[in-house]
């Protein structure tokens, strides 16, 4: 069976698999960078937790005074021991 692709699509065949390995290679580059992926979930936690204006959520400061008085009251607690 002889190959009946012009050189022209062969060219065009390498170059598609070429741009194939450079996004594969960006990809795992991508996976491999810990700290950009950090810096990303940073910035994902500080956007859920604020307002549009940059501001604490209600909820959040709620939750985080909640988890306040609870460590208060089992230092406390303990300390009557």
């Amino acid at each position: 069976m002889s190959d009946q692709r012009t050189p022209q699509e062969i060219q065009a065949e390498i170059e598609a698999q070429r741009q194939q390995l450079a996004s594969t290679v960006d990809d795992l580059a991508a996976r491999l960078d810990v700290k950009s992926q950090a810096q990303q979930k940073v910035a994902s936690l500080k956007d859920s937790a604020t307002t549009e204006d940059g501001k604490p959520r209600p909820e959040v400061v709620a939750a985080a005074a909640s988890l306040l008085a609870m460590a208060l009251v089992l230092v406390s607690w303990r300390g009557r021991r």
